[in-house]
């Protein structure tokens, strides 16, 4: 006789670690550039440039960079900006079952503040957090069915599984050119630039993926003009496209992350040879997964009526999918000006960034708490101060339904916000209205015994003689008519046939009667 096997490609989570480092430099103002006297905001964002295993540990090299926004009273054109990095150099240690396995690195900036040294050298202080998982795909190989002789038994039963049809890493490139309006001023040099993802749609074919969405676009930048020497224009772009993706369906389920990976705004002359053609280039880094949930039939149990069949069993584990969402919820929360800040005149950007504090689950729920860091760059009606900003953070707690949850379900919730409105209700007061996403993922821990290999020996003929015939069997609690027979050497179907059963359900009480298969064969 043959086992018949099957590989299951299965997916779990084998270890993960967090770290969270502190990032502080000072810088001196280049020569070029104008004293400072008041930082107005700033920005930054982190590219990792290394990743290496290596003696159970991992080092991860990468940089944060960031751009000052100040003003100076020495220049006619008082609004300037500073960039530079601060390089990081960073090891993580690793379980010794996970060190020479790629991990995934997610990084989040958590914090950046800037001060004033003095008006020729600032400091820049950041908290970064790192968080590595290592995930570990593997074959189970499973038996299904036997082939063999008309008398070997067996039983099986359907398991839901998770398959993880695509793992990997890609790219996808956005490029465009923004022409300025007529009303718009000349481009001298950009101070302030900010380029955010919004509404990402991912549609699954054959072998392929389609994505669209939005990308509203901000820059500040100093003009031409002699009456408005620093101008803004905001815009959005709307993008799309088709991604090569074997292995996939429309009948899978994805699991998409975009990042903005690189971002590359430079100035071109128009056809007049004037300085208003924005030409935009946008990396985007997609982390794709895509599962595909199967039902397959695996072998539970296996004997003969002939023969001494012992089957080898091993306990495999892996994660299966439970839901895969993506929630929206609208937020609304209004922002009070310091009376140590100037007076609103006009709004002139806004970003909110998601920042999860705790994840509180339970059976039916994830309970989801925590802040939209809100960043807001406006004109100000005092003319000392032209340009100003204003932070604020509005704090949610919503709760995403999760049916089937366990406890030792594992989760993953990617927030961003879809829409953001700012409105002016006064020159004291802000309305903030903003569509919050909470895309959530939950796989469950499955351990499955699985049958693996069959040990075959011959009967053992003096206890088999030994037995009865034909017995006369009451049935028991919790008994099956599989069980019955594999304990009589028989099998379901002569059971059901002696006894002139329809079907193989039973009941504590019924009285059957049993033929002993085996001896024919002695």
């Amino acid at each position: 006789m043959e086992l018949i096997k099957k590989n299951i490609h299965m997916n779990k989570l084998k270890c993960k670690s967090a770290l969270q480092l502190t990032l502080d430099d000072d810088f001196n103002v280049p020569d070029i550039k104008p004293d400072i006297d008041r930082i107005i905001t700033q920005q930054g964002d982190i590219k990792i440039s290394e990743i290496k295993a290596m003696n159970n540990k991992l080092l991860i090299k990468g940089e944060l960079g960031f751009n000052v926004l100040y003003f100076s009273e020495e220049d006619a054109r008082p609004i300037h900006n500073i960039s530079g990095a601060i390089p990081f150099d960073e090891i993580i240690n690793m379980e010794l079952t996970c060190a020479d396995d790629d991990p995934i690195v997610k990084w989040e900036l958590e914090d950046l503040s800037t001060g004033l040294i003095n008006s020729r050298k600032l400091s820049v202080k950041s908290i970064v957090s790192l968080n590595v998982a290592v995930e570990e795909l593997y074959d189970e190989e499973t038996g299904v069915m036997v082939e063999g002789p008309e008398d070997v038994q067996y039983i099986s039963k359907r398991i839901e599984i998770t398959d993880i049809s695509v793992d990997k890493k890609d790219t996808f490139r956005v490029k465009d050119e923004i022409i300025l309006p007529t009303n718009k001023g000349n481009v001298i040099s950009i101070l302030y630039d900010a380029i955010r993802l919004n509404s990402m749609e991912v549609r699954l074919l054959e072998d392929k993926f389609t994505i669209k969405g939005e990308m509203p676009v901000f820059i500040l930048y100093s003009s031409e003009s002699e009456e408005s020497p620093i101008e803004y224009y905001e815009t959005e772009i709307s993008f799309g496209g088709t991604v090569d993706c074997n292995g996939c369906n429309e009948n899978m389920v994805e699991d998409i992350t975009f990042r903005i990976l690189n971002k590359n705004i430079e100035i071109k002359p128009d056809m007049d040879g004037e300085e208003r053609v924005v030409d935009l280039e946008v990396i985007l880094e997609m982390m794709i997964k895509v599962y595909d949930i199967q039902e397959p039939e695996i072998l539970c149990d296996v004997y003969s009526p002939c023969k001494e069949i012992t089957p080898i069993l091993r306990d495999a584990v892996y994660e299966n999918l439970v839901v895969k969402n993506n929630s929206k919820y609208r937020i609304a929360d209004r922002i009070q000006v310091p009376d140590n800040q100037p007076k609103i005149l006009q709004i002139c950007y806004s970003d909110g960034v998601i920042k999860i504090d705790d994840i509180i689950p339970s059976e039916t729920e994830l309970l989801v708490e925590g802040i939209i860091d809100m960043n807001i760059l406006y004109i100000s009606e005092d003319d000392l101060r032209p340009l100003s900003s204003l932070k604020g953070a509005i704090p949610f707690s919503q709760a995403i339904e999760v049916k089937g949850m366990k406890s030792n379900s594992s989760y993953e919730i990617k927030p961003s916000v879809d829409q953001l409105s700012v409105m002016m209700l006064d020159s004291d007061e802000i309305e903030v209205k903003a569509v919050m996403n909470l895309n959530t993922i939950v796989f469950d821990k499955i351990t499955e015994s699985i049958i693996t290999d069959l040990e075959v020996a011959e009967l053992d003929l003096e206890k088999l003689q030994s037995m009865p015939g034909i017995v006369g069997y009451v049935v028991k609690k919790d008994d099956s008519l599989w069980n019955i027979a594999k304990k009589y050497y028989t099998s379901v179907d002569t059971i059901m046939e002696i006894n002139d059963l329809e079907n193989d359900d039973i009941k504590e009480g019924d009285k059957l009667i049993i033929m002993k298969k085996v001896d024919s064969a002695i």
